[in-house]
Parts: structure tokens; C-alpha cells; sequence
């Protein structure tokens, strides 16, 4: 399965910018149906793919790719926080980008460490609440403490939800909520009976979370690449055929408005 070529530098690297003007999350409930005019997704989740493949095009060093790729998700913030989207998710570092090139990863999750270090005040300011969702145990105890630390001084973030998956796989969280949930059962604690979706799903790093309603891929490629594998059983799919780093609110807005004309049965047959 091939990874997104995005970073983790790309969600942190937005924090250094200038204050962003965020209205008020979108009040509307998970699963609202889309075919109304205006209907906007409460839950939206990109996978950012293509910096390598933008700097590679510019005969530029990947770095260069990650810093541009680091302006669209600013963008990407600033244009969801004004179209009412309540809660994003992007995808920034996946389990399988650790088998890149070790100068590159060792690049990627320094700037990360300082950012979260440095700038989670911005997010502060803005009203921005960060989760980071992942194994970020694989980063290393500095950056494990900057992100516990980034994570409790914007708890009270109310204008924008903002998650970034960093070292994050589907599979491996599915496979971690099973072994959850299978140890309370030999302990007596569950019966099997008690297993449901509804379980399952608390078990999940995204507990607590709506469902994303829209997910995104940039760069033209049409897979989700170990993302979101349950909680997108249900959303709708955008494959806009630009790479991650000229992304901009015009191509957010395009997805926005074919989603808006979608209608979301969940299964029910339309009437």
C-alpha cells in the first residue's frame, strides 16, 4: 500500500503563520443529508499527497515540497474554519512513511518537534483545539511530551477541531481497539455479546469524534491509504487532481459544493 506523500511537517509548519480570522464551528449534526443547498460537512478529512511529486517537478529538494505543502494546509485551516466545517483531519504522517529515506524522516520529525514546541500559541490564539491521533510513541519521548503538551494548551479551542494523524494506520488502530476489546472480554469484563460497532468505535483513537463526512484526496490518486478505514464507511469521496501544495479554498470549495449536491442514504433507499 503506498503512503501519502505528505509530512509531518505540513500541519505543524502552518502554525508559524500569520493569526487566522475562524468563525465558530459548524453547528450542523454528523450525518446531515447533503442534498440541500448549502449543506456543509461537519467532519472533513484530506489526505494531503503530492509535495514530493511538486518539488520533483521543480527540480527542487523535497524539503521545499513539505515547506510549500505546510502553506496549503494554512490555507486548507483558514478556508474550512469559513465555510463552517466544525472538525478536519489531515493525514500528515502514516505508519509506512517511517521506510522513507532516514535523512528525510529525521528532517520531518525534528521540524515537527520544534513547532509543537514553539508555536502551539498561535493555535491558542486562533481558537484551534489539536488532537493528534497515531502511534506517536514512535516519535521519541521529546516529541511525545510536545504533543501532550500542545494537546492540553488548546483544550479549550472551540472554534476549529483540528486532528492531525501523525504515524497513523487504519489497520494498526483497528487491530489495538480488537486486542482492547478482547482483553475486557477474558477478564470477564465483557461478554462477546456485548461487542458492537457502537463498542468498537469507542475503542477507536477517534472516540468521541463525529465520522468524517467528506474525504479528500489531492493529487489525482484514488485510494485511501490505511486512513480512516472505519470511521469513512459512510463518507463521501473527492480525488481533485492537483497536488497537495497548489491546493487552495477554490479546490476546497469545488469539493465542497459536489458534496453539497450528494444525497447521503446510509443504506435507506432514496425516496
Amino acid at each position: 500500500m503506498t503512503a501519502p506523500d505528505s509530512s509531518a511537517t505540513l500541519a505543524a509548519a502552518s502554525l508559524t503563520q500569520a493569526p487566522l480570522a475562524l468563525p465558530p464551528a459548524s453547528p450542523l449534526a454528523p450525518g446531515v443529508l447533503s442534498s440541500r443547498q448549502g449543506a456543509v460537512p461537519l467532519h472533513v478529512g484530506i489526505i494531503m499527497d503530492g509535495n514530493r511529486r511538486w518539488a520533483q517537478a521543480r527540480g527542487l529538494p523535497r524539503l521545499l515540497g513539505h515547506k510549500a505543502g505546510a502553506e496549503a494546509v494554512r490555507r486548507t485551516i483558514e478556508a474550512a474554519a469559513e465555510a463552517g466545517i466544525g472538525w478536519l483531519t489531515l493525514f500528515a504522517f502514516s505508519s509506512e512513511n517511517w521506510n522513507r529515506p532516514e535523512e528525510e524522516v529525521r528532517d520531518l520529525t525534528g521540524l515537527l518537534g520544534l513547532y509543537l514546541r514553539h508555536e502551539v500559541g498561535q493555535l491558542v490564539k486562533n481558537g484551534i483545539r489539536l488532537r493528534v491521533i497515531g502511534d506517536r510513541a514512535r516519535f521519541g519521548p521529546d516529541i511525545t511530551e510536545a504533543i501532550a503538551a500542545a494537546e492540553a494548551r488548546t483544550i479549550a479551542g472551540t472554534r476549529l477541531n483540528l486532528n492531525v494523524a501523525l504515524s497513523y494506520g487504519a489497520r494498526a488502530e483497528i487491530v489495538a481497539a480488537t486486542r482492547a476489546i478482547a482483553a475486557e472480554v477474558a477478564a470477564g469484563g465483557l461478554r462477546c455479546e456485548d461487542v458492537t460497532e457502537a463498542l468498537v468505535a469507542s475503542r477507536l483513537a477517534t472516540a468521541g469524534m463525529p465520522d468524517p463526512d467528506l474525504v479528500i484526496r489531492t493529487s489525482g490518486e484514488q485510494r485511501l491509504s490505511n486512513f480512516l478505514l472505519w470511521q469513512a464507511a459512510y463518507a463521501e469521496f473527492a480525488f481533485p487532481d492537483v497536488l497537495w501544495p497548489d491546493f487552495g479554498p477554490e479546490h476546497l470549495r469545488a469539493a465542497l459544493a459536489d458534496y453539497a449536491g450528494r444525497e447521503r442514504r446510509f443504506g435507506v433507499q432514496a425516496r
